[in-house]
């Protein structure tokens, strides 16, 4: 069938051809005139109208993922990685990292890392444990990267799957129960200082993430009648003068993609590569558990159904979520309320279908998305903005695991993620990694 890629010549360079790729990522699944515009992009390279809240760029561009090589056999560690890569084990669950240090927890997810003012920093990340065991710790790490240190920052919650990093420097922690919330927690803190943010939401929370420019916090739901939420803080809640909102009142509403009945999942026929526009709906009853809302409404729920939403993570005026029922990334644009898929493994070409299970996700200073697996054969993959894909590791040996928390350090030097039931000999209650990337 005909391509539906822009047809336009590429530069024969190349590495004046990968950034004219990168600049054509969003209009690649669609002709430009309707693919999305990312004025997110433009505005921070204005650098005028951002909030005082919207972090500075990257001085340095980061490592290129276009150049990834093939993997090389898996080293001491289990891990097969690409020539010029090495890894290192940081923290492994039910042993202290350094003495004195908290035990690291068990069943490490979702993860994120914050500067210090030393020049270290910190990686936070949540523990996926029931019955009041799970919570978040976090561990420090020098300015010469060596691990000092690590202590617990929220104590006393259920199952806290993954989370998001705020532009205000906290590490928001999501719960993923049915009576699930989400929890401010400070990284560099205590778990005594940590609260609770009931306007966000009682569902089976996965992932926050938080747009600046709007003034929104997005939400996944890991149900297979889940939804994907905003959270519109109000004016009093988060005040144009303001570095940070309160989290204490706005309005939380569910996507619903036009031309898809509410409660129903976007039909079969449905191209949703090309960008689709959408609207936001109030949920019913917000202060109330989601799920059970839902089944009293029956058909009257509103909002599209997302088959498990997933990994979140905010880029440049981008919401990138994944969605593990369908195998599907999508990417959302705020500024022109239109969503479409970037990867679907469903009519993935052969070469790019090396990503299943997808799961957490971030991206990289370029905006490569890289997504973890759960389930497939336990790779961290990497979404190029040509939208071809490649793999950056895989985990030998922990077949039953799944890869969790990836985490850039503040510098882009590093790469931080967990297998969170790997141990140091095959099968365990997690264990964290460092990937070092080539200068």
């Amino acid at each position: 069938m005909p391509s539906s890629r822009p047809e336009t010549a590429l530069p024969t360079d190349p590495a004046a051809r990968r950034e004219f790729l990168r600049k054509l990522f969003w209009s690649a699944g669609g002709l430009a005139a309707s693919g999305l515009s990312w004025p997110g992009l433009a505005q921070a390279a204005a650098g005028s109208g951002k909030p005082p809240t919207e972090r500075a760029a990257p001085s340095a561009p980061g490592f290129d993922f276009s150049t990834l090589g093939p993997l090389r056999e898996p080293d001491a560690l289990g891990l097969a990685l690409p020539a010029g890569f090495s890894a290192r084990i940081v923290a492994v669950s039910g042993e202290r990292p350094t003495p004195g240090a908290s035990i690291w927890h068990t069943y490490p997810d979702g993860g994120a890392t914050f500067a210090a003012p030393d020049g270290g920093w910190v990686y936070a990340n949540n523990s996926e444990v029931l019955a009041g065991a799970g919570g978040v710790s976090a561990l420090r790490f020098d300015r010469h990267g060596q691990v000092v240190g690590a202590q617990r920052i929220l104590d006393g919650t259920s199952t806290n799957c993954a989370g998001g990093a705020t532009p205000w420097g906290t590490w928001l922690s999501a719960e993923e129960t049915t009576l699930g919330r989400v929890w401010e927690c400070l990284p560099f803190g205590s778990a005594s200082q940590a609260q609770v943010r009931p306007a966000l939401g009682t569902f089976k929370h996965e992932a926050v993430a938080v747009d600046p420019l709007h003034r929104t916090l997005y939400l996944t739901e890991d149900e297979g009648q889940g939804r994907f939420y905003r959270f519109v803080c109000s004016e009093s809640d988060w005040p144009a003068s303001a570095t940070r909102p309160a989290l204490k009142s706005g309005r939380l509403q569910v996507l619903q993609i036009d031309g898809v009945p509410a409660n129903q999942l976007p039909p079969d026929e449905m191209n949703l590569a090309q960008p689709r526009r959408v609207s936001w709906v109030g949920v019913s009853s917000p202060s109330l558990p989601q799920g059970i809302v839902r089944s009293v409404l029956g058909s009257r729920a509103p909002g599209t159904v997302f088959r498990g939403g997933e990994g979140l993570w905010y880029f440049n005026g981008i919401v990138y979520f994944s969605t593990k029922g369908d195998n599907r990334i999508w990417a959302f644009e705020p500024a022109t309320q239109r969503l479409q898929v970037i990867y679907d493994f469903a009519t993935a070409s052969a070469a790019d279908r090396v990503l299943s299970g997808v799961d957490n996700l971030t991206v990289s200073r370029r905006g490569d998305v890289l997504v973890a697996e759960d389930g497939g054969n336990m790779e961290l993959c990497v979404i190029l903005p040509d939208r071809s894909v490649k793999v950056l590791l895989r985990l030998h040996g922990q077949d039953e695991s799944e890869i969790t928390g990836p985490a850039f350090s503040p510098d882009g030097s590093r790469l931080y993620f967990n297998s969170q039931r790997g141990g140091r000999h095959g099968a365990g209650s997690g264990i964290t990694y460092e990937v070092r990337l080539p200068a």
